[in-house]
């Protein structure tokens, strides 16, 4: 079926409110633009931009916006980076989160395979510069694959003790060649289950690190693919997760395979619950990072009063 057509069949579950044009959102806006940071909320074309930089919170992405990758599903440009990271950007987004009063933030990246260390210095220096800002802040990182520098970087990132670790796993292994050709299936989950021994390595004696991934659906998996994916995660170790559709940003990227309906996705959290998440956070507009702080309480067994 042709993108266009497929898209003016969007079901109603996926329509969303458009980002009023002051409040909050437009607060956000003007300190990302002041600081010259950029997020994956826009780079993604994530479909909840409005809500979560409503409720006053955003996901971070560093070392730049050009992915050298080139995942068939994904907005964000790839090719070559120009340029070396910029040494002053955790300080930048630092002082943002601080200026956002932000309770918990997200701290993802484009692939960087031109970096000798992958980009895991970065990171690194961005959770304690937000640590020395914001003390009480919960800190997520999303984190890619550090091809070829996986334990070295583990050992960095993990050093600089970030509260949640995610890396996503995004579609079935037999679909890994198609959607994602520069990814491993294997080596996404060894990253996730090896993080928690690099942890608990690290920081002997304190709680054990939360580990996390996603998936997107509609892009040519079936259900039980799905709860496949699940499965395996669950054996690496990995304790929440999260499932959302596939929305082909594009002509020129991956087709959409099929519109998953609500109901089904509810069946995905029950089954995940039940293989022994500590969280499953799974609808048509969930991705990796929305509601984070939510996810993170959830899995430990607490919870938060939020505004809808």
């Amino acid at each position: 079926m042709p993108w266009s057509e497929l898209q003016r069949r969007r079901p109603a579950w996926m329509t969303v409110r458009a980002p009023s044009a002051g409040g909050r959102h437009a607060e956000l806006l003007g300190i990302m633009r002041g600081a010259g940071l950029h997020t994956v909320c826009e780079e993604a074309r994530c479909p909840n931009i409005g809500e979560c930089w409503g409720r006053g919170t955003a996901t971070f992405q560093i070392l730049g916006d050009v992915c050298t990758r080139a995942c068939r599903y994904c907005a964000v440009t790839s090719g070559r980076p120009e340029s070396a990271p910029e040494p002053l950007e955790p300080l930048r987004v630092a002082r943002a989160v601080e200026r956002m009063g932000l309770d918990h933030v997200v701290v993802t990246s484009v692939d960087r395979d031109d970096l000798p260390d992958r980009g895991a210095g970065h990171f690194a220096a961005t959770i304690r510069a937000i640590r020395r800002a914001s003390p009480g802040c919960g800190v997520e990182v999303l984190v890619p694959d550090f091809l070829g520098f996986r334990e070295d970087a583990l050992r960095i990132v993990l050093d600089a003790a970030p509260d949640v670790f995610n890396h996503n796993i995004e579609t079935a292994e037999h679909l890994y060649r198609r959607v994602r050709p520069k990814g491993d299936y294997q080596r996404a989950l060894d990253l996730l289950d090896s993080a928690k021994d690099v942890w608990a390595e690290l920081h002997p004696g304190g709680p054990p690190l939360l580990t996390k991934s996603g998936l997107i659906v509609g892009m040519g998996e079936t259900d039980e693919d799905v709860l496949g994916v699940l499965r395996d995660l669950r054996e690496h170790r990995v304790d929440v997760a999260t499932i959302g559709q596939y929305l082909q940003p594009t002509e020129r990227h991956l087709p959409l395979d099929r519109w998953v309906t609500p109901a089904q996705f509810a069946e995905y959290r029950r089954a995940g619950e039940e293989m022994g998440f500590a969280s499953v956070f799974a609808g048509p507009l969930v991705r990796s990072s929305y509601r984070a702080d939510e996810q993170r309480l959830a899995a430990r067994g607490e919870s938060r009063a939020v505004a809808h």
